[in-house]
């Protein structure tokens, strides 16, 4: 993102023009620096503005028609991205104060209650200079990934929703096999099919990372890469190449794979 520029820019969405209008003003108070690129009535219009503007903060009101804010921050996290890019700072605002507390603590996002007052706006671009200020670092990523954190959000917003994917049907050779997914190393994408890599086999399936992400739990694997998910399990180690690219180490299998910077952080201090 631009993480490069000493301006901070950000996207501000919210489907309720004065709740726009009222966040704008306020953060031009607590925070005269930031630029407001783009503004957007719905989680559809907040991708497409973080896709066009590459903005280093989005600001996503929970409930929006079209796409919740949630599924917004999610799709915004599967954008193809440079490898060199980072994903935007998140804060959601939120007129719930029952999805804020446990889940934003994990300090993955920042929230704010609408109304949004000028203290904790405050409050809220200190926080968020910090993080921007510590991008590319080993304390760039917050404890809980934000993956984890946008699964738990979701099953809050969505409590019926079925549960983590078990077993992945894949195809070895000419046969279709029914492969554990706790026995899974780690998926990579190309643009048509994921390699699905256990110790002893590797298959191939019909369905992009950004799908999986959604449909496996978050504390078994975590995403390293727009292109690989990795059994967190299966992690030996990480090194660090000639480039200083966070490079991992799988049990069972020589293959390295590549961090890329917007998930460094999950790795903290190697």
């Amino acid at each position: 993102m631009n993480s490069n520029s000493s301006t901070p820019r950000a996207v501000l969405a919210d489907d309720e023009r004065l709740m726009r209008e009222q966040m704008r003003a306020r953060l031009a108070e607590v925070w005269p620096e930031l630029q407001i690129v783009a503004e957007a009535r719905n989680g559809i219009e907040a991708v497409q503005a973080v896709r066009e503007h590459g903005p280093d903060i989005v600001f996503l009101d929970i409930r929006m028609p079209g796409l919740t804010g949630v599924e917004a921050a999610r799709q915004i996290a599967q954008l193809d991205l440079d490898d060199d890019a980072l994903l935007p700072e998140i804060v959601f605002v939120t007129a719930y104060d029952q999805y804020a507390i446990e889940a934003f603590e994990q300090g993955a996002a920042d929230y704010v209650l609408k109304p949004a007052e000028r203290e904790r706006l405050a409050l809220t671009a200190e926080r968020l200079k910090k993080r921007l200020a510590a991008r590319g670092t080993a304390d760039a990523a917050a404890s809980t990934p934000i993956q984890q954190l946008l699964h738990r959000l979701s099953a809050q917003l969505n409590p019926g929703s079925a549960g983590y994917l078990q077993w992945i049907q894949a195809s070895v050779g000419s046969t279709i096999q029914m492969i554990p997914v706790a026995d899974v190393l780690f998926f990579i994408s190309d643009e048509k099919y994921t390699r699905v890599q256990t110790a002893q086999l590797e298959a191939l399936i019909r369905k992009p990372i950004k799908e999986l992400v959604d449909e496996l739990d978050p504390k078994l694997f975590w995403q390293i890469h727009r292109s690989t998910l990795v059994n967190v399990h299966a992690v030996a180690g990480v090194a660090r190449d000639f480039r200083g690219r966070q490079i991992v180490s799988v049990k069972g299998h020589p293959e390295k794979l590549e961090v890329s910077r917007s998930y460094a952080g999950l790795f903290k201090g190697m």
